[in-house]
């Protein structure tokens, strides 16, 4: 059982930056993909940024130049800096992570992001 928490979610202005933090607990040997997803209301779940064990990042391109995913393994972490932040942007950002042979896909409870002047 692998547990995702979020932090770092806020209220912004346009052209601000916020800094999410997504941490993994719990008992897993391995990882694959770990990602950000986010969901505004009346919206589906749409893929924001991920990151590969290879170091392959993918981007939405609505995010492209403005956001960065990183990850730190010995905190067993991953970060989704948001630069030049859109009232666009506002959503409830969600962690997910993929570990083989420890449940598949988790998904974090999610962080608010809203962007407003």
């Amino acid at each position: 059982q692998v547990q995702l928490v979020e932090s770092g979610g806020g209220l912004v202005q346009p052209g601000g930056s916020l800094r999410l933090s997504c941490t993994a607990s719990g008992s897993f040997f391995s990882v694959n993909a770990m990602g950000w997803y986010r969901q505004a209301p009346g919206n589906s779940r749409e893929l924001v940024a991920r990151i590969f064990p290879t170091g392959r990042i993918d981007y939405a391109d609505s995010v492209k130049g403005r956001f960065t995913i990183s990850r730190d393994n010995a905190k067993n972490t991953i970060y989704l800096q948001m630069n030049s932040l859109k009232p666009e942007d506002t959503a409830v950002y969600y962690c997910n992570g993929n570990f083989p042979g420890s449940g598949g896909n988790a998904w974090g409870q999610g962080t608010q992001v809203t962007v407003s002047s």
